[in-house]
């Protein structure tokens, strides 16, 4: 089957790029402009014409990739089409005239480039979140996964423990023959080793995660304090109902910000305090169980909050920011046990200080979550084949008895499938589905 697409963002743009690929591209390509084949990855200026009619769409640049030689591994071909609703439409609907040609589903380019060897499941998933990035760090970490560093060290992982594999394969093939004491003892070092790779790549505090997803951070503290404000004043625009009366805020607003190149969900929550009301009881619950959850609070006070200094006891300082708004009425003296924590004093009316606290923020993320160390895992699928994959590697280990090889030998195959489900190196395809599903039509 032929797919196409939009390839390029819809809407009305200067240029619109349409994607085709498949066996028909070849059929597409001459029905389309009515001429022969133009030379391979060469820009070629064409004029496209309805199919079966004596019209003409539009004028612009074709782009002939041969296959294998091709972004897919099949014949592909790009139309480069001026960005009008009508052209894009017009063309789409005189390639679906042709047979064997439909429209492409979500990320179905790239599974087909996945499925003809010409990518990995790791750089697939990386282009994803190319495409998806908002933020540079984001960016940076597609771009380091795309570069194959991630798929090197899981292929080098899976090929040692194969190696291992053969051993102890040979052993059972042949169980006449005794194996040196050496080589046991070598393999079940080697294997120590591989399981503490994975670990320590296992105990990454989830970095890859929190950049792709974004950073969890939640704005605490009593009623009234400002909460709200600082939310609006960090998303630049009125997420949240700002009032002088206490208590207005009730429930979780979230918002998703790019907070000076870093990917954030900021939640403003319910003000803490004592309360008879059963709304806002549940709300002030909601607003502590975020604070637990989050990456980093921002917990905001007035100079009046000097009774909050018992809840400060509770939270987790090192993952907290104090801040004093407020300091346009003038702060004569901080409270003794509030000025243990250091706090930044702001004005959110005033927006005194609010650039100190977003470098604050920065420093605080950068210095807790991101560090030099290369990044492996940036998707939920990839931790649990490598925990399993650990499991596998420890249940081998507690096989000591040359009577049990037959049993560590199907431990050591679980394992290295497991390695190879994270690159796509085994039948993965009850994966592939959720896998490209997130991606946009057209890639």
């Amino acid at each position: 089957m032929t797919i196409y697409a939009l390839s390029s963002g819809p809407g009305i743009a200067g240029i619109s790029v349409i994607r085709v690929s498949g066996p028909e591209t070849v059929e597409v390509v001459k029905k389309l402009t009515r001429k022969g084949l133009p030379e391979p990855r060469v820009a070629s200026l064409r004029k496209f014409n309805k199919i079966n009619e004596n019209e003409l769409i539009d004028e612009g640049i074709l782009v002939w990739f041969p296959g294998p030689n091709s972004y897919t591994g099949e014949d592909m071909a790009e139309f480069h089409v001026h960005g009008s609703l009508a052209v894009v439409d017009s063309i789409q609907k005189s390639i679906s005239k042709i047979d064997g040609c439909r429209l492409a589903e979500p990320g179905e380019f790239t599974k087909i480039a996945f499925q003809n060897n010409k990518i990995n499941l790791l750089k697939a998933e990386s282009i994803s979140d190319l495409i998806s990035s908002e933020t540079e760090i984001q960016r940076r970490q597609a771009i380091k996964i795309m570069s194959g560093k991630s798929a090197d060290k899981f292929n080098v992982l899976r090929k040692r423990l194969l190696k291992i594999l053969s051993n102890i394969e040979a052993k059972i093939d042949f169980p006449d023959e005794d194996l040196p004491e050496d080589v046991l003892k070598n393999i079940h070092l080697e294997v120590e080793d591989i399981k503490e790779e994975i670990i320590k790549i296992l105990n990454d505090q989830r970095v890859g995660e929190r950049i792709r997803e974004g950073f969890k951070i939640a704005i605490i503290g009593p009623a009234n304090a400002g909460k709200s404000s600082l939310l609006n004043y960090l998303s630049k625009r009125d997420i949240a109902i700002v009032s002088e009366i206490a208590g207005t805020t009730r429930d979780v607003i979230e918002a998703h910000l790019n907070l000076d190149g870093y990917p954030v969900i900021i939640s403003d929550t319910a003000g803490i305090r004592s309360s008879k009301d059963e709304i806002e009881k549940k709300g002030i619950k909601l607003a502590l169980k975020k604070a637990e959850n989050a990456d980093l609070n921002i917990i905001v006070i007035d100079p009046k909050s000097a009774d909050f200094t018992d809840f400060l006891k509770d939270v987790k300082l090192k993952s907290s920011i104090l801040v004093i708004n407020k300091s346009d009425l003038g702060i004569k003296q901080i409270n003794r046990e509030i000025n243990k924590y250091d706090p930044i004093q702001i004005s959110i009316k005033e927006e005194k200080n609010l650039d100190k606290l977003i470098n604050s923020i920065k420093k605080k993320l950068e210095d807790e979550f991101i560090s030099s160390e290369d990044i492996f895992i940036t998707r939920e699928r990839h931790r649990i084949n490598l925990e399993k994959c650990v499991e596998c590697l420890k249940n081998f280990e507690e096989k000591k008895s040359l009577d049990d090889f037959d049993k560590s030998a199907e431990d050591l195959r679980l394992a290295t499938r497991y390695l190879g489900m994270i690159v796509g190196k085994v039948d993965v395809e009850e994966i592939l589905g959720s896998i490209f599903n997130d991606f946009c039509i057209g890639k």
